[in-house]
């Protein structure tokens, strides 16, 4: 079935989307319970303060109000805290990583902009607003830190006075001496001082909760918008209610993006559902946009110096970069992991590079807290190589394209393990940047930057190799029913939040069973359905979901071929599936799927020691944590030095993602990260105030997110190179766009302005400013 018009490999349309784009889908503000409530949140105008009092009188008095819950309340009432959920190991001689405890609202202090400080719940939602107006607090201001460079200076403001400082763990990879001794013998040495600039996750669905208690049940029912509602039902169960995992179900049905950032537990997902309790009656919250920006975690924001070591021939010989990473004001889940463990995997991406020392400061700044954002990590080591690259090649006075081809990991090196310890098992770099060159038209990039020249503008071609470790969680789960009918319900442990699961997981079962395409049902989002799983995280769940349905599929195949050998009474080995039927090898005799369903369900039908029915489940194991999904990216801009307006203009990119399940979503998911790169290399920036903390990008007029006229055409290709760690030899294909696209802008964009580094966002003013600067000493050396 591998080469139908539906089966693996085959550009098959998002079925999904009809019931999307015809405003048929559920998203969770299109639920509303009978009897709900309606809740909002106070949040801190302060961006560090403490509460000196609270007046709630009148907002207890205001109409349809019907509780003001405080974080004394929800200590009564036994609420916990929210804790971080991974450990990262101490560089040697340093102190453990510091979790300062986050309470679900703040009855001392508050600690940025957004800080939840007290919740109203009345009977609409424009009442609960109205009476956070009425809650009277009082504040004592203190002193903020907001710039990430600074949060570990020794006269920078402390956040959490009980750690004496603001550094929450400092991390190495380990070999600082290897290292130190391959910048000893260095011919010549880059060194590139960066900023990753601070970006906010915006998916389109802004956040929503609703919140429900089954008394008869004694559950709590929570129906939000996720990333795979088991990873939230077991933290809102373990530690904010401290109640068995049965006692809590979580529901997400559609979701209009994630990016890393649904997969979460916040602490209004707890709120509605103590509120919901305490009330007897179901609450509901809906953010807006402005909420979504100081309320959803943040991604990035890095301050690095790093430094390449090369020999005689540009070969790079060591690394070393040095790194704070803002961790915002608390620790969401996976915080401080993000920029350390989590990025490190990758040390040394594409390249044959050993000799790395890796070491991040994670800090507590009066800031929004910083977690997985599309790339999660990946993108920042990526970026600080290639930038490093570029300028070792502009020491050698080379070409960006020949010191990588110096530098790539060859064919008879692999499988490589890297300096990390992870075994990159596949991969053809150079194959992968030869192919990408030439969808750039690399070689006609002369004669597109002299007409630029001609028509008074700049212009720059850039390259951004990356290499993402996909997967995480190397286990997942999986169910295939077949129904009555002769369909099949696939359940399974990943979430779908826009990648279009839906037909991709199809395919598969469709190619395993030979069932029509239609007649697949996904189903997930459901604590009460699927009984475990990680959700969708790290580009995991074609190489996690897909390979645990392929393997239910033909669990269920298999025992359907036994039901059919005995309903024909002949040997298992010489049963066929061809064209949805059953056939006995050489003959005319078969029997239907509905036949062989219907007989599942007879006992009297089936054989000595078969169980009634067709439903298999499988947990999917592997003894590798990820795969390595790779791409070369290759960038265009043109600059307008009147005005320092950068335009990208061409934009190639070739990915290897493995064995690729549908063109056409992979394709999507490229065209996604590219944008979402883009947004970060020029436009999108988060924004506080150094001196009062204020947050000054909340709004879509000051924080520029990218629009369609801000993109090139893409041209997309893939370089095939399967994985031989999964069945389906599928590597992830999420997170690319968003490693590469800002590297190979900002090496373009360096080029067309004759600089060795320029940091992001390349705002029009940034730009200017540096062609300014070039202007000056122009004329000062003239």
């Amino acid at each position: 079935m591998v080469g139908d018009q539906f089966g693996i490999g085959q550009p098959v349309r998002r079925k999904e989307d009809v019931r999307l784009l015809t405003g048929r889908g559920t998203y969770t503000d299109d639920i509303n319970v009978d009897g709900q409530a309606h809740m909002a949140v106070l949040r801190s105008p302060h961006a560090h303060a403490r509460i000196v009092s609270m007046n709630l009188d009148a907002a207890r008095a205001a109409p349809g109000v019907l509780a003001v819950l405080t974080g004394q309340d929800a200590e009564a009432d036994g609420i916990g805290l929210f804790p971080v959920m991974v450990e990262v190991p101490p560089m040697d001689g340093t102190p453990p990583l510091y979790a300062p405890p986050r309470t679900i609202l703040q009855t001392e202090r508050v600690r940025f902009v957004g800080d939840l400080v007290v919740a109203v719940v009345a009977e609409t939602r424009a009442q609960a607003q109205d009476a956070c107006e009425l809650v009277e607090i009082e504040y004592e201001p203190l002193p903020s830190i907001t710039d990430t460079a600074r949060a570990l200076d020794p006269d920078a403001p402390v956040i959490w006075e009980e750690r004496g400082s603001n550094l929450c763990v400092h991390w190495s990879n380990g070999r600082e001496a290897e290292a130190d001794a391959a910048f000893e013998r260095a011919h010549k040495i880059a060194r590139v001082d960066l900023v990753q600039n601070r970006l906010v996750g915006n998916p389109m669905e802004p956040r929503v909760a609703i919140g429900r208690w089954d008394a008869a049940r004694e559950r709590y029912e929570l129906h939000s918008p996720s990333q795979g509602a088991m990873k939230v039902r077991e933290s809102l169960a373990k530690y904010a209610f401290k109640v068995p995992l049965e006692k809590v179900r979580v529901i997400s049905r559609d979701v209009g993006g994630g990016f890393g950032l649904r997969g979460k537990n916040f602490p209004e997902s707890a709120l509605v559902l103590w509120a919901a309790k305490r009330l007897g009656r179901p609450v509901k919250w809906r953010s807006d946009r402005s909420e979504t920006m100081v309320s959803d975690p943040h991604g990035r924001d890095h301050v690095t110096k790093a430094e390449m070591a090369f020999d005689a021939n540009g070969k790079a010989l060591g690394m070393r970069v040095r790194s704070i990473a803002a961790m915002g004001a608390y620790l969401f889940d996976f915080g401080p992991r993000i920029p350390t463990v989590a990025g490190a995997r990758i040390a040394g991406t594409v390249y044959d590079l050993q000799a790395v020392n890796l070491q991040v400061r994670c800090a507590f700044t009066n800031t929004v807290p910083t977690d997985a954002y599309r790339g999660a990590g990946r993108p920042e080591i990526a970026y600080t190589i290639e930038r490093l690259l570029d300028v070792g090649a502009g020491l050698f006075g080379i070409g960006k394209d020949e010191i990588r081809r110096r530098n790539y990991i060859r064919a008879d090196q692999m499988p490589y393990k890297n300096c990390v310890g992870n075994v990159l098992d596949s991969g053809d770099f150079s194959g992968t940047q030869a192919m990408a060159l030439k969808l750039a038209d690399w070689d006609g990039y002369p004669a597109r930057k002299a007409a630029s020249e001609a028509a008074g503008k700049k212009r720059g071609i850039g390259i951004g190799y990356f290499v993402e470790a996909s997967g995480g969680q190397p286990q997942e789960w999986a169910r295939v029913v077949m129904t009555p009918e002769g369909k099949a319900r696939l359940h399974v442990g990943t979430f779908s939040h826009g990648q279009g699961h839906e037909t991709a997981f199809a395919q598969i079962v469709h190619a395993r069973l030979g069932i029509p395409f239609e007649d697949v049902e996904l189903v997930q989002g459901d604590t009460d359905e699927v009984e475990q799983g990680f959700g969708t995280g790290g580009s995991r769940s074609s190489q996690m979901g897909g390979v645990a349905s392929s393997r239910a599929s033909e669990a269920v195949l298999a025992k359907a071929r036994r039901i059919a050998a005995h309903l024909l009474e002949a040997g298992v080995a010489d049963i066929e599936l061809v064209a949805g039927q059953f056939t006995v090898a050489g003959t005319d005799m078969a029997v239907s799927w509905k036949q062989v369903v219907a007989a599942s369900l007879d006992p009297a039908k089936l054989p000595a020691s078969e169980t009634p029915g067709l439903d298999e489940q499988v947990l999917y194991k592997r003894s590798t944590e990820c795969n390595f999904p790779n791409g070369c990216h290759v960038a265009e801009v043109e600059i307008d030095p009147e005005t320092g307006r950068l335009t990208v203009d061409r934009y190639a990119a070739v990915d290897d993602v493995g064995n690729v399940i549908n063109p056409m979503l992979v394709h999507g998911q490229s065209h996604g990260g590219i944008a979402q790169g883009l947004g970060q290399a020029v436009l999108e920036h988060a924004v506080y105030d150094s001196e009062s903390g204020q947050f000054l990008t909340a709004t879509f007029q000051d924080y520029c997110m990218p629009r369609a006229e801000d993109l090139p055409d893409l041209a997309i290709d893939f370089n095939i190179v399967p994985t031989p760690i999964n069945d389906l030899g599928v590597k992830g294909a999420g997170e690319g766009g968003a490693c590469g696209a800002p590297p190979a802008i900002v090496s373009a964009a360096c080029e067309a302005l004759g600089v060795d580094h320029i940091d992001m966002p390349l705002t029009p003013e940034r730009v200017w400013r540096v062609l300014s600067a070039a202007d000056r000493a122009s004329a000062a050396a003239g």
